[in-house]
């Protein structure tokens, strides 16, 4: 704000007309900001008293010394400062980290192995990559002031509009239409990412009423339209009772599937073309929620984002899932977007130790996920069925790396034995104090054998995470839930499945011969393990990172050492629990 401006607005708030001829305007431009006139004026009231009122000068004075006057002028005095342009040395320091460190890859010097290493760490490559994001978010061309897009108050808008759009040849607009009860052609939908999204010209709820100089009156008008049109296209629109372009946008979250889905096999699908194809186990970038039945989404993949696409909302699917005939569920269809579902229930009292039989029915469809920067996890779950050499993998893993990696030992209210210790195999304590410890939560897992109880304190595994070390578990698929809903362990879950019947005998063999284990199998025996570990997978996917058929215990080795490799330098996908 320029000194005389500065002076003006003093003079409107004292009230006092006659200040100019005691300051004249030619002095005013050695005053340099709102404070300096400010004091300039307070310091020549003495001035004023030759021209003005004693009653006025009173006032004046009162209102200058007035704290809140100050303040005004302090904070005046800040707006009028230059904003702090700070300009980055480097806007691609990422480059120039690698660059160094493949100038250094051969070097023998230790502080240059030193330098790399420090250079790699997870810590301060995140740190480099948010640098980077501060620069390119800097240097990206700011948004036109607001006055720049206001439209003057004396222009008339027309209610009817022409929009031009310009396509790829054959490539789809990204809408959906539908014909209204008074025979309107509505857009339905925008997909964003797509062609009419990126443009930004059209509005959901706006009728179309010509392409191209031809009126189309349903979708089927409208496709011929657009098809013959090949590039360019020109729609006149008119505003619909329901279009708003202003409605708010939901703000991008990420899901995990747990399902496939395949949009050629899905009949309530509105088109085929726009429904996006996913597997188990795809995080989808979710563009757009407002359809109760559909959502917008995308797929990730690796650093980018595929095509948009409509997917089935968790509610529809839901539906669609919970689906069974009406004479075998008293379940009764409407219609196909509003499903409704009556059933007759069967009471039964939810018990800890049955939990799994109601987890194993619960309907998992989409997990909300997060990218986290490479982290380690807390723990490691290995889980499978019986006799496919989880416990000897778990301890090739400590003995590998005692520093890293750690198991727990559990309790127990078995008596001791003859030159049992408390603490080596098992702690010992008496079944009455599990009982207690079980009621309150304290367990991971625990079962009865013998008459006795054994179980994992959760506990345990809290000492061990505070040591430093990643807790080796070869636990229960049962306890995945546990772990996988809380935000203390973050659990890395493989599953270990079972190979071929000829290794599965093998390890078998292998088991009795260090004697991990004394039991004698039969072909049946070893059958009902394979449909066991398919069982279990299916049951516990949603809760697994990664499967691996243990049909070489080097390999399997091997490939778990691998996946932990990864977590520490590569970004994750997490649930947002864990973060949040």
């Amino acid at each position: 704000m320029k000194n005389s401006k500065s002076m003006m607005d003093i003079e409107d708030i004292c009230g006092c007309s006659k200040l100019p001829s005691i300051i004249p305007k030619k002095e005013l431009p050695h005053l340099k900001s709102t404070s300096a006139a400010f004091m300039h004026v307070r310091d020549n009231l003495e001035e004023l008293g030759k021209v003005a009122d004693d009653t006025d000068l009173l006032f004046l004075k009162g209102l200058l010394d007035s704290p809140v006057v100050t303040s005004l002028v302090k904070v005046q005095e800040r707006l009028e400062d230059p904003p702090l342009h700070v300009e980055p040395v480097c806007s691609s320091i990422c480059d120039i980290v690698d660059e160094v460190c493949h100038a250094l890859r051969s070097s023998r010097d230790e502080n240059a192995r030193e330098l790399v290493r420090l250079l790699r760490s997870s810590h301060l490559k995140a740190l480099l990559e948010t640098h980077d994001a501060v620069v390119e978010r800097k240097e990206a061309p700011s948004k036109p002031e607001p006055s720049q897009l206001t439209m003057p108050t004396n222009e008339r808008t027309e209610a009817v509009r022409m929009v031009g759009l310009r396509r790829q040849p054959n490539e789809p607009l990204g809408l959906t239409v539908q014909v209204d009860e008074s025979g309107n052609l509505i857009i339905a939908r925008i997909l964003g990412g797509s062609t009419a999204a990126r443009q930004g010209l059209l509005r959901t709820g706006e009728v179309i009423l010509e392409v191209n100089g031809k009126e189309v009156h349903n979708p089927e008008e409208l496709q011929e339209a657009i098809h013959e049109a090949k590039e360019n296209l020109s729609l006149k629109l008119a505003p619909g009772i329901a279009s708003d372009g202003n409605r708010p946008v939901k703000s991008t979250c990420y899901m995990r599937a747990l399902f496939d889905y395949d949009p050629s096999e899905d009949t309530l699908l509105p088109c085929v073309e726009i429904g996006l194809p996913f597997q188990k186990g795809d995080v989808l970038q979710i563009v757009d929620q407002a359809d109760p039945n559909w959502w917008q989404a995308r797929r990730v993949e690796g650093e980018g984002l595929g095509p948009p696409g409509l997917i089935p909302s968790l509610e529809l699917e839901e539906r669609r899932k919970a689906f069974v005939p009406p004479e075998a569920d008293f379940v009764h269809k409407i219609s196909i977007c509003g499903t409704k579902i009556s059933k007759k229930k069967k009471r039964k009292m939810y018990q800890s130790k049955s939990n799994g039989e109601f987890d194993s029915a619960e309907l998992l469809l989409y997990e909300e996920v997060a990218r986290m920067p490479p982290f380690r996890r807390k723990t490691l779950a290995l889980v499978g069925p019986r006799g496919v050499g989880r416990r000897t993998l778990k301890n090739r893993l400590i003995n590998s790396d005692p520093e890293k990696f750690g198991t727990i030992v559990p309790y127990t209210s078995r008596p001791p034995r003859v030159l049992e210790e408390d603490g080596k195999s098992y702690w010992f304590t008496d079944r009455e104090s599990m009982e207690t410890d079980i009621r309150e939560h304290r367990y991971l897992e625990y079962g009865e054998h013998g008459g006795h109880l054994y179980g994992t304190k959760l506990d345990s595994v809290r000492e061990l995470i505070r040591a430093g070390k990643m807790c080796v578990l070869d636990c229960s698929p049962a306890a995945l839930k546990i772990l996988h809903n809380s935000t203390e362990f973050m659990p890395y879950v493989i599953f270990i499945a079972a190979p071929g019947m000829e290794q599965l005998k093998w390890l078998y063999d292998l088991a009795r011969s260090t004697g991990t284990s004394s039991r004698n199998l039969t072909e049946d025996d070893l059958k009902a393990t394979l449909e066991e570990s398919a069982a279990l997978q299916r049951a516990y996917e949603k809760y697994i990172d990664l499967v691996i058929v243990n049909e070489d215990f080097d390999n399997t080795f091997r490939q778990v050492i691998a996946a932990l490799d990864a977590l520490a330098t590569e970004h994750q996908w997490v649930p947002v629990n864990w973060i949040y």
